[in-house]
C-alpha cells in the first residue's frame, strides 16, 4: 500500500478546521482566532501533528488567492476607481507615518540599516484577514471598510519598491538591482494590462464559453484567469494577493461575475482556514514563553503605532473620528506580506535569527488579536464621541446651509449610495422638501456641486441631528451600509425625537427586530424584499396578471412583517394613525394628461361608489383642499390622496388612471 502522509495531514488539517469553525459559531467568535491556534499546536513548534509543512503551506497560497479573487468580484473598476484617494492619501499616509515613527524607535533601540527594514515590516498589514472580517461582518462597503481596503491596496502596491529596498539596505547595487528595476516596470505594465483586459477582453472571452453551455468549461476559465492573474503578478514580483484581487475585478466587469462567484466560494472557505492554521504554525511557542518581556513590549509597541498611524490617516480623509477608529483597529497587524520581506531580509543578512522570532512572535500575536480589536474599535469609538472633544478632532465637516434656512416638514437621509439618491429623486419630482447626510466627503462635494442639499456627518451623532433640523423634521430615512452605526442612528433618533417617523433599511431579516425594538417605525430588509422582487419577476414570465402578482407581492409582506409589527414595542408606536385606523391604507395618486380622471370633478369619477376608496385632499400647486366636495375638479398635475383598504385604493388608481373598464384585482 502507498503511504500517504500528505494526505493524512490533509484530513487531520480539514478536519480540524470543520470543528474549530462550529465550536466558533457557538460562541460567536470569528473562526479565524481558532484557526491560528489550531496551526500553533498542530504546527512544528507544538504537538508536531502536521509533517509536511510546506505542503500546507503550498495549498494555503490557493486559499489567499481565492479569497481575494472572491474580494475583486465583488469590486468593479467603477467602484475602485471611487477608492483612489482612500489609496492614495489613506494607504500613503498610513505607511509613510508608521515608517517616521518606527524607524527612529528601531534605531533608538540599536538598530542600523535593519531599522528601515524593520519599519517596512511594520508598515504592512494584513489583506487577508482584514478582508475576511470585512466580509463576514458584512462590512466591507463601509466607510471605514473603505478606507481600510484603499490602504491595504497601496501597501500590496509596495511590494516591488520594498523588495529593492531590501537589496539595496543588503548593498546589492548591481543585477539584483537592475532586475528590481524591472520587476517594477514590468509589474506596472501588467497591471495595467489587467485592467485593459478587464474591460475588453474578459468579457468576451466569457461569452463564447458560456455560449458552449458547458459548465466545467466556465469553471475552467474562470479559474484560469484567477491562477494565471496572481502567478503572472508573482512573476514580476507583486503579490500574489494583489494579483488575485485584480483578477475577481476583472471578471465581475463581466456580466458573469455572479456565476463565478458561485462557483468559487466552496473551494475559498476551504482552502482559506488553511492559510490561517500555517501562519499559525510560524509561531514558536518556546522562544515566546522564553522572552516575554521582550515579545509582549515589541507587540504592544507595534500595535500602539500602528493604531496612532491608521487612525490619523483615516481621520485626513474627512470620515470623522468613529470610522477612523474603527479603521485604525483593522489594520494594526503586520501583514502577510511582511513574512516575505522578512525572508528577504534574513537571506541579506540583514535579520538575525533571534531578531526574526520576535518578529513572528510580534505579527503571528497581533494577527490573533485583530478579530478582538476590531469587535473593540466601535465602542471605543462611541465612547470617545461622548466625551467633550474639539469638534476638529471628531471630523471635519463640509460646510452647511445655517439652520435658519433649513426647511419645515421635511425627511431627512442618511446616507447617498444607491438607496438614497433614488429616495431624493421621487421626494424632489413629488416636491416634498429632504436634506442628505453623508459620511463620504467626496460623495457630499459631488452632490453638493449638482444643487443637492447634502450635509457631511454622522446620523448617529444628536448634535448633527439637531444641526439638520430634526425637531421640525417629519421622518429620518436611515439607508446607510453600516449595520452598527443603524442601530445607533435609530436608537439616537427615537430618545430625541419620539414623535418622528424613522425608517431603517437593513440588509437582513435577522437584522429586523432588534431595529424595531431600538425604535424604527419601519425596517425595510433588502434580503426580503430581494425575494419579493424575485418571485414577481418569475410570475411575470408566465402572464400572470400583475393584480395577482401585486396581491400576492402584498400577502408575502403582511404575513412577514406581521412578525415584528405585532411585536410590543414602544409606545409612540402604538399611537400612530395607521394603528387606529386599522386595515385602512393611505395613499397618493398623481393625475396625468393620459389619466382618465383628466377635467373630470369628483361627482363624475364617482370613486366612493366604484372602488371603495375616499378622497380626502386634492394637492394642487402645494396648496391642499382637505375633504373636497363632488363639484371639485381634477387636472392634470394634481394629487389625489386616497383613503380604503389596499384593494379599495388600488382600484380607485385603477380607475383615476384607466376609466371604469379597468380591471378589478
Amino acid at each position: 500500500m502507498v503511504e500517504l502522509p500528505f494526505l493524512r495531514d490533509l484530513v487531520l488539517l480539514l478536519l480540524l478546521s470543520l470543528g474549530i469553525a462550529l465550536v466558533f459559531q457557538r460562541l460567536r467568535q470569528p473562526p479565524v482566532v481558532g484557526f491560528l491556534a489550531a496551526g500553533v499546536v498542530l504546527g512544528p513548534h507544538g504537538l508536531s501533528l502536521v509533517r509536511d509543512v510546506h505542503q500546507v503551506e503550498l495549498l494555503a497560497e490557493v486559499g489567499v488567492i481565492l479569497l481575494l479573487f472572491t474580494l475583486g468580484l465583488e469590486f468593479s473598476l467603477a467602484a475602485l476607481a471611487q477608492l483612489r484617494r482612500q489609496v492614495l492619501v489613506g494607504g500613503g499616509l498610513q505607511v509613510t507615518l508608521t515608517m517616521l515613527l518606527t524607524v527612529p524607535v528601531a534605531l533608538a533601540l540599536g538598530g542600523g540599516r535593519q531599522a528601515v527594514l524593520i519599519g517596512g515590516l511594520v508598515a504592512l498589514s494584513s489583506t487577508v484577514i482584514v478582508f475576511k472580517l470585512l466580509a463576514d461582518r458584512g462590512e466591507v462597503d463601509t466607510p471605514y471598510g473603505r478606507a481600510a481596503v484603499g490602504i491595504l491596496l497601496f501597501q500590496d502596491l509596495l511590494v516591488i519598491p520594498m523588495m529593492l529596498g531590501v537589496q539595496l539596505l543588503a548593498g546589492v547595487v548591481d543585477l539584483g538591482t537592475r532586475a528590481a528595476l524591472w520587476y517594477l516596470t514590468g509589474g506596472l505594465l501588467l497591471v495595467a494590462g489587467i485592467l485593459v483586459a478587464a474591460r475588453w477582453v474578459i468579457p468576451r472571452l466569457l461569452e463564447e464559453v458560456v455560449r458552449t453551455r458547458r459548465r466545467e468549461l466556465f469553471v475552467l476559465t474562470v479559474m484560469l484567469i484567477c491562477l494565471g492573474t496572481a502567478w503572472a503578478t508573482n512573476r514580476v514580483g507583486l503579490s500574489l494577493a494583489l494579483g488575485a484581487f485584480l483578477a475577481g475585478v476583472a471578471v465581475s466587469e463581466s456580466e458573469y461575475g455572479a456565476q463565478a462567484l458561485a462557483d468559487v466560494l466552496p473551494l475559498r472557505d476551504t482552502f482559506s482556514s488553511l492559510f490561517f492554521i500555517s501562519i499559525g504554525m510560524l509561531l514558536d511557542v518556546g522562544f515566546v514563553l522564553g522572552h516575554p518581556v521582550l515579545v509582549g513590549g515589541a507587540v504592544v509597541l507595534v500595535l500602539a503605532l500602528k493604531l496612532v498611524t491608521g487612525v490619523a490617516a483615516v481621520w485626513a480623509l474627512g470620515l470623522g473620528l468613529r470610522p477612523a477608529v474603527l479603521a485604525g483597529f483593522a489594520v494594526a497587524q503586520v501583514g502577510e506580506f511582511s513574512f516575505v520581506l522578512a525572508q528577504a531580509g534574513v537571506a541579506a543578512r540583514l535579520l538575525g535569527a533571534d531578531l526574526y522570532q520576535v518578529f513572528l512572535g510580534v505579527a503571528v500575536t497581533t494577527m490573533f488579536a485583530t478579530p478582538f480589536l476590531l469587535a473593540a474599535a466601535g465602542p471605543l469609538g462611541d465612547r470617545l464621541l461622548a466625551t467633550p472633544l474639539p469638534g476638529w478632532v471628531r471630523g471635519r465637516r463640509a460646510p452647511g446651509p445655517p439652520v435658519a434656512e433649513l426647511p419645515r416638514d421635511h425627511v431627512v437621509i442618511a446616507g447617498y449610495g444607491l438607496n438614497g439618491s433614488n429616495l431624493a429623486r421621487v421626494l424632489r419630482a413629488v416636491e416634498i422638501p429632504y436634506l442628505i447626510l453623508d459620511t463620504n466627503p467626496e460623495r457630499v462635494w459631488a452632490a453638493r456641486a449638482a444643487g443637492e442639499p447634502i450635509e457631511y456627518g454622522d446620523v448617529a451623532r444628536r448634535e448633527v441631528l439637531e444641526h439638520l433640523g430634526l425637531d421640525r423634521a417629519r421622518a429620518l430615512v436611515v439607508a446607510i451600509s453600516d449595520p452598527a452605526a443603524t442601530r445607533r442612528a435609530v436608537a439616537v433618533a427615537r430618545a430625541g425625537w419620539p414623535r418622528l417617523t424613522v425608517v431603517a433599511r437593513t440588509r437582513y431579516l435577522g437584522e429586523v427586530e432588534e431595529l424595531y425594538r431600538l425604535g424604527a417605525s419601519e425596517v425595510v430588509p433588502e434580503e426580503f424584499e430581494t425575494s419579493i422582487e424575485i418571485f414577481a419577476k418569475v410570475l411575470a414570465t408566465y402572464d400572470v396578471p400583475r393584480t395577482v402578482i401585486a396581491q400576492q407581492i402584498e400577502q408575502v409582506r403582511r404575513e412577514h412583517y406581521a412578525v415584528w409589527r405585532d411585536l410590543d414595542l414602544s409606545a409612540h408606536r402604538l399611537g400612530r394613525l395607521r394603528t387606529m385606523l386599522a386595515g385602512l391604507d393611505v395613499d397618493t395618486y398623481r393625475v396625468t394628461g393620459d389619466s382618465f380622471a383628466r377635467g373630470k370633478s369628483l361627482a363624475e369619477l364617482d370613486l366612493r361608489r366604484l372602488s371603495g376608496a375616499v378622497v380626502i385632499a386634492r394637492v394642487r400647486d402645494g396648496a391642499a383642499l382637505p375633504n373636497p366636495g363632488g363639484d371639485v375638479t381634477v387636472e392634470p398635475g394634481d394629487t389625489l390622496v386616497l383613503l380604503g383598504t389596499n384593494a379599495e385604493v388600488e382600484r380607485a388608481a385603477a380607475l383615476l388612471g384607466q376609466g371604469p373598464t379597468a380591471p378589478s384585482p
